[in-house]
């Protein structure tokens, strides 16, 4: 056994912690994003309180980028800051306004959680093309133009031995079938299966540069974007009944799995997607 390796086994109490990390959370004022920062009621398994410096939140809406920053930032014991960079990712030069703003306070990025998505409902025949193509170009192209625009500053500090993070936020929907029906989501469910394809490629790109790449699929979390769809797909309880497991996502779900992925306990996990659904899309493969 090495000398490195000998002090890793003994350091194991520090797996996963986050020291002084730098992170930008894209759509992280609210739902999956924002569990993610803080983990909301928790008091560990978070960005912030594995030990994080700074976290930039932003989302298209000012107001909520800066309720966000201000909840993670009364968080009890925290030594890192939440900063509210506002951006509306779906625009042209967004994003590079956003490295640009979020390099006024940092000349190096350590996990980008490249979150920020958006879907649409609509029977099959009715499905508007403009919505569509809208939802792909979010879920998909902003994901690829933003990791793009942040691999040098995520490259700055990224080493094989050290590796800098990205985590793409996917969905069980990119793997199974999707809604259906009155209220299907043809373009939510390709974007997403795009989206755990292409951090497979980005994984292969970046890896050797210092960056890791891995997404996540999370099942159904009560959040603004998923509680109108459980609602009409016969409510929270009956969805969570219909699980093999008898229950929702919860935001420590989240937020223990992100640290994991941005911590030295994944640091040989590359192009690999988490499932984070309970065993939902088992349940209805079998169906």
């Amino acid at each position: 056994m090495s000398a490195e390796q000998d002090v890793k086994l003994t350091d194991f109490g520090s797996i996963f912690a986050l020291p002084g990390k730098v992170a930008v959370v894209t759509g992280g004022s609210r739902g999956l994003g924002l569990h993610a920062a803080s983990g909301e009621e928790l008091t560990h398994s978070s960005l912030l309180q594995a030990g994080c410096s700074k976290i930039f939140i932003t989302s298209r809406k000012a107001k909520a980028c800066e309720e966000a920053c201000a909840a993670l930032n009364a968080l009890p014991g925290i030594k890192g800051t939440a900063i509210s960079v506002p951006a509306d990712l779906s625009k042209p030069g967004e994003t590079e306004r956003l490295v640009a703003e979020v390099s006024k306070h940092t000349d190096h990025v350590d996990i980008l959680f490249a979150n920020a998505g958006a879907t649409w409902g609509a029977p099959f025949d009715k499905h508007p093309e403009s919505a569509f193509a809208k939802v792909m170009q979010l879920n998909v192209q902003s994901v690829f133009v933003c990791v793009q625009k942040f691999a040098p500053l995520l490259q700055k500090r990224g080493s094989l031995e050290d590796p800098s993070r990205v985590i793409v936020t996917a969905s069980i929907a990119g793997i199974g079938v999707g809604s259906l029906g009155e209220h299907a989501t043809f373009g939510y469910s390709a974007s997403k299966a795009a989206a755990l394809h292409l951090t497979r490629n980005l994984a292969v790109e970046l890896g050797p540069r210092g960056i890791l790449v891995n997404s996540i699929a999370p099942g159904f979390f009560p959040s603004k974007m998923a509680n109108g769809l459980m609602e009409m797909t016969g409510g929270t309880k009956a969805m969570a009944e219909a699980n093999p497991n008898k229950r929702l996502g919860k935001p420590e779900d989240i937020a223990g799995t992100v640290v994991y992925l941005c911590s030295r306990a994944s640091s040989h996990l590359n192009g690999a997607n988490i499932t984070i659904d309970g065993g939902n899309v088992h349940a209805r493969s079998r169906m």
